[in-house]
């Protein structure tokens, strides 16, 4: 049952990716690009955008920080000011391994910033505007926010005491903004990937399951967004055991946990 209006046309479409330097972010960019959209791609790194650009002709790059909430409200406005934002994917994420026993108050809070409060700014930023916006003719909606969780944030999980707790509260907060905003004409989707290929993920020092490139997980999100599905979570043969552990018992789910960790 779709649950958002079917995006399958991206001809001409303004979608604005943040977290879009590298790994899922620029691989989605660059599928949106393919399909004929205009993107627009922000993270701190001029460089690497700068790169992107000269790599998708017509591509725009919008260097930000996404814990500076000023400025992500100055770069909402100034593309409001271009025309109508179609999409808005927040795939911003910060991750370093860290268990209970060796506590990093400063990289917690940093996971913090980047993962849930960095999203805290863009809404902020951007939903005043896409609610403004006209009804789109062709998907009936005004416009579509999609946020990037994991499955990391399903349930508490060995050495995920930084970046899981920031990932829950994302897939808490988009269900809530799907809930206030679908019947304001304003879609709302949640990505929930598992173990993908890319820099931050290429710190984990285990074999990771199922693992995927970038380029997969972004066709993984275009056929989710063509499906007009709320939740995107792939692969879908490591995922869907990840939601049978989010259905248990903690004493069920704690052994479970712990003789994994063991294995």
């Amino acid at each position: 049952m779709a649950l958002n209006s079917r995006m399958t046309d991206w001809r001409g479409r303004t979608v604005w990716l943040l977290g879009a330097s590298t790994g899922i972010g620029r691989a989605t960019a660059s599928a949106l690009h393919a399909q004929g959209a205009k993107v627009v791609v922000s993270a701190r790194s001029a460089d690497a955008l700068n790169a992107f650009v000269e790599a998708h002709a017509g591509a725009l790059a919008l260097p930000l920080d996404v814990c500076d909430a000023p400025a992500v409200k100055a770069a909402a406005s100034a593309l409001g000011a271009r025309g109508a934002l179609d999409c808005v994917v927040y795939c911003a994420g910060h991750y370093h391994a860290m268990n209970a026993t060796h506590m990093d108050l400063r990289d917690l809070l940093r996971h913090n910033e980047i993962n849930y409060l960095g999203a805290l700014n863009l809404l902020d930023a951007v939903v005043p505007q896409l609610l403004a916006q006209p009804l789109d003719k062709r998907t009936g909606q005004r416009a579509h926010i999609s946020l990037m969780g994991s499955v990391a944030g399903y349930r508490g999980l060995p050495n995920s005491l930084a970046y899981g707790p920031t990932k829950a509260a994302l897939i808490n907060l988009a269900e809530t903004l799907y809930l206030d905003l679908h019947d304001q004409g304003v879609g709302v989707s949640l990505i929930n990937p598992g173990f993908v290929n890319t820099p931050l993920t290429r710190q984990n020092q285990f074999k990771m399951p199922a693992l995927i490139t970038p380029e997969e997980a972004a066709r993984e999100i275009l056929h989710g967004w063509a499906r007009g599905e709320f939740e995107i979570h792939f692969p879908k043969r490591f995922t869907c055991w990840m939601k049978a552990l989010r259905l248990l018992p903690y004493p069920a789910f704690f052994a479970i946990t712990r003789r994994l960790r063991q294995a």
